[in-house]
């Protein structure tokens, strides 16, 4: 028998013998593992992005100084390149690769009644909606907003008002006034809505209002008054149930030192062409400031910090960055801010959401203890923005209801592709069965495809882990991105990435790498020192200057604010991204001119230390909670102490916790 003719014979003699064994067992397992290769083979996807640009998603600077670290930038705004500083509005018919102007507020507006447009052709607008209700949405004519703004801007500064506090929940009235205080050259102040006669009161004296936008009902028209008679005017904004009422009454004893008119008034005795173009952008000035309230903890007074419109284009201009382009906000979203717009990280948003030609709803039931099912009642939202509170509220609500056997198996499938897979989880019969207990978002769930949250330095925010991120993510169905944000930073101070799906067994999750508007380093503190091997410090007492300072402007060129947050280690360097350091009763925030020599009085009274100036400000006992995406770099917190060493790329510790 022939080499071949034995071969043959054998594998007819194997193939008889596997045939002649066959049973129900052989044909479960044949199937098992048809079924599986065929899944592995047809149902793999890639990853949403490369693991390594996970674990090195900032860029440390090739040198360091002593005692500092190396600086650490987002990959979007490389070493050598100057920081984010605007939008890079360029003019119809402008060459493509013609530099555009930084521009401001004005040109945000402008860029949402120009329209979205791709080889200089118009390709859809975004539309501004009134939710109210269940089943009703208001749409809002961008040309009569735009008629709003002109007019209610006009009435304003021909009365003689330069500083305007808008005193209105989230509204289509709110965002007018905002625009109308940018193109009429007049300040900006923003106060916190529903807040106490004394509370509203004391921020209107210290930030010298001399007009008053607000709802009748809420507004304590007649105390403000006795208390601060430097009011000189004030619009109601009058819902249409209640026109008919004569609202240009004054209480009795005011007599006509105050003027009051009605937003609707002032509209429609108008004429009708009056105020339909926008002023023209040759020969504007600059726009003047935006005052807000930071509000912290209650019964801690709120800080006041002043943005320039600089801080503002810069901090939308890094928002637009910090996604990727394909995923960019655009006219076929919806976006919806579910917190507060007096937020500054909720504003930056809404204005990013303007310049991107996105539709904009306006609800104004916000709370930052509303849940997401609550707040997007009555409209199908693509991208919201929302409080840590109501994430929480979400997140408790949903887990509840997936906890029996099986939905929890099915959670557990849908974590797995999201962390060891990266990528979302995509609907299936299998997970269809955990269907009924998602959270009911909007009119067509399913819709939601992006959430924005962030932590607000030292207001006691409840931290949001990685895991209760991941949880939102899978219940959601949506990308979740999670911001640190501070008082005298316009929008973020760093957030995470869009396509950051790890899971990490700390209790605070990190809020990733710095937006390209700043960068980031450590420093050496009292014992602690910083090598190329590992970086540990220890939190600073609070200093002051021998003499104390009101108000502290500084203006940079082109390097930027540093600003080092309360109790860290962490400082950011910020260029366009900074307000005017107010003086509190516990001395000044910590403020410093990254790579600048001391100058004028403020260099002679403080020195140079660092090869800048600075300034600190004490956190009393408490611990800072802080999570930084470096390179590399983890630290954690210990009381007073905060250590650090060459893990993996999270910088994390906790903030305004009193420790044990």
């Amino acid at each position: 028998m022939g080499l071949y003719e034995k071969a043959m014979w054998q594998f007819d003699e194997g193939i008889t013998g596997l045939f002649g064994q066959w049973n129900a067992w052989t044909t479960g397992i044949a199937t098992f593992l048809v079924v599986f290769l065929s899944y592995q083979l047809f149902a793999r996807r890639d990853p949403d992005t490369h693991p390594l640009l996970l674990a090195r998603q900032a860029q440390p600077s090739p040198v360091r100084q002593e005692g500092e670290s190396s600086v650490y930038r987002s990959h979007s705004s490389p070493h050598g390149m100057p920081l984010n500083s605007g939008l890079n509005v360029k003019e119809p018919g402008a060459a493509k690769w013609f530099r555009g102007r930084d521009g401001d507020l004005r040109d945000v507006w402008r860029q949402a009644v120009r329209g979205a447009s791709e080889a200089d052709k118009p390709v859809g607008k975004g539309k501004i909606l009134t939710v109210l209700g269940d089943d009703k949405a208001t749409e809002h004519q961008l040309d009569d907003v735009t008629r709003q703004i002109n007019l209610i801007g006009k009435h304003i500064a021909d009365q003689g008002g330069a500083r305007v506090a808008i005193y209105l929940p989230n509204s289509v009235e709110f965002m007018a006034i905002l625009f109308a205080c940018a193109f009429h050259n007049l300040e900006a102040i923003l106060i916190p809505f529903d807040q106490s006669d004394e509370a509203v009161i004391t921020m209107l004296r210290r930030s010298a209002a001399d007009t008053v936008v607000a709802l009748p009902g809420s507004f304590p028209f007649e105390t403000v008054f006795k208390s601060y008679p430097s009011l000189r005017q004030l619009i109601w904004v009058v819902d249409e149930g209640n026109r008919h009422l004569d609202w240009n009454e004054v209480p009795q004893g005011v007599g006509g030192s105050v003027n009051v008119a009605t937003w609707q008034d002032i509209v429609q005795e108008s004429p009708a062409d009056a105020g339909k173009e926008l002023p023209p952008v040759e020969g504007q000035s600059e726009p003047q400031d935006v005052t807000i309230f930071w509000q912290s903890k209650p019964g801690v007074m709120e800080e006041m910090v002043r943005f320039t419109s600089p801080n503002f284009v810069s901090a939308i201009a890094a928002q637009l960055f910090a996604i990727p382009q394909s995923q960019r906000m655009g006219p076929s979203d919806l976006f919806l801010p579910a917190d507060a717009l007096t937020n500054i990280y909720t504003l930056v948003l809404t204005l990013t959401a303007l310049y991107s030609n996105a539709s904009v709803a306006f609800n104004s039931s916000t709370s930052d203890e509303m849940d997401l099912s609550l707040a997007t009642r009555g409209i199908a939202p693509t991208v919201v923005v929302a409080s840590p509170k109501g994430l929480l509220k979400t997140h408790g609500e949903t887990k509840r209801r997936v906890g029996s056997f099986l939905a929890s198996k099915i959670h557990w499938l849908q974590t797995r592709t999201l962390t060891q897979s990266g990528v979302m989880p995509v609907a299936s019969f299998l997970t269809s069965y955990n269907d009924s207990a998602r959270p009911a978002i909007g009119r067509t769930p399913g819709k939601l495809r992006l959430v924005y949250t962030a932590e607000r330095a030292g207001c006691g925010t409840p931290p949001l882990s990685s895991a209760v991120l991941s949880d939102l993510r899978i219940y959601l169905g949506a990308r979740v991105v999670y911001a640190l944000t501070a008082a005298k930073v316009a929008g973020a101070v760093s957030q995470t990435q869009f396509y950051d799906y790890r899971v990490h067994e700390d209790k605070c999750s990190h809020f990733g790498p710095p937006v390209t508007c700043t960068e980031i380093f450590l420093r050496d503190s009292g014992a602690h020192k910083i090598t190329d091997e590992k970086a540990v410090g220890e939190r600073r007492q609070a200093r002051a200057p021998a003499d104390g300072q009101a108000a502290l402007q500084l203006g940079l060129d082109p390097v930027g604010l540093l600003v080092h947050l309360p109790a860290a280690l962490v400082a950011a360097l910020v260029d366009g991204v900074h307000g005017r350091a107010q003086e509190q009763p516990d001395g000044l925030v910590d403020v410093g001119l990254g790579g600048h020599r001391g100058q004028g009085e403020l260099g002679e009274r403080l020195g140079d230390s660092h090869n800048g100036l600075e300034l600190t400000h004490g956190d009393g006992d408490g611990r800072a909670r802080v999570g930084l995406d470096l390179r590399g770099m983890y630290l954690s917190a210990n009381g007073d102490e905060v250590r650090g060493e060459l893990l993996r790329g999270c910088f994390a510790e906790t903030w305004g916790t009193p420790a044990e």
